[in-house]
């Protein structure tokens, strides 16, 4: 069975945006905790443009490599300008988890508006074999609340923003995480967690 994976840049005191993000903003003023996207001189596998430090191109494309489809919360989706039409991934379907109608869903996009367990399940039925990525704190959380979540990376950018959206909301109890993997990296620290049930 395909898992539901969490990988988010995010900042040391948890923000996973800069502030001010917003439609025709994106995630918020200043691009720092994405510089590691482009700082390095590997090229990204799955990601055209992306050039990367090796070591983190490692980790990048051994992740983007795995998700076959996308589940993203409405703010994440008009943050990021409904993607173009497509998705944030360049092979993987999107689907946006929305409690209102979202008119401007094209055909490589779905709208649930059911919840996150029936959005997680879609997801799976489309990625086949291979995971669900999760995009959004929103999104996160809920997948949490539920218990469907496998395992988060976390790329730690050495920053602390003192505002933006933070990457976590309110929990009703304790998440346990086991660190497998911690990959140092210029301008990011790789922190991949299994979540444990």
């Amino acid at each position: 069975m395909s898992k539901v994976i969490s990988a988010h840049a995010v900042s040391v005191d948890g923000y996973i945006t800069c502030r001010g993000p917003g439609a025709g903003r994106g995630l918020g003023h200043g691009t720092m905790l994405f510089d590691w996207y482009f700082d390095g001189d590997t090229p990204s596998q799955v990601f055209d443009g992306f050039r990367l430090s090796a070591p983190s191109a490692r980790v990048f494309d051994a992740l983007a490599g795995r998700v076959g489809a996308v589940v993203a919360g409405r703010n994440t989706y008009e943050d990021s300008d409904h993607f173009g039409g497509g998705s944030p991934h360049p092979t993987a379907r999107l689907f946006v988890l929305s409690h209102r109608p979202a008119a401007e869903i094209t055909e490589r996009q779905a709208l649930v508006t059911s919840g996150i367990e029936d959005a997680v399940a879609a997801a799976r039925e489309a990625a086949g074999d291979k995971d669900v990525g999760l995009m959004g704190g929103g999104v996160v959380t809920e997948a949490l609340k539920a218990g469907l979540v496998d395992e988060m990376v976390l790329h730690q950018v050495p920053v602390l923003l003192g505002g933006g959206r933070p990457f976590f909301q309110a929990l009703p109890g304790h998440v346990r995480l086991r660190l497998v993997d911690a990959v140092p990296a210029p301008g990011v620290t790789h922190l991949h967690y299994k979540v444990e049930r």
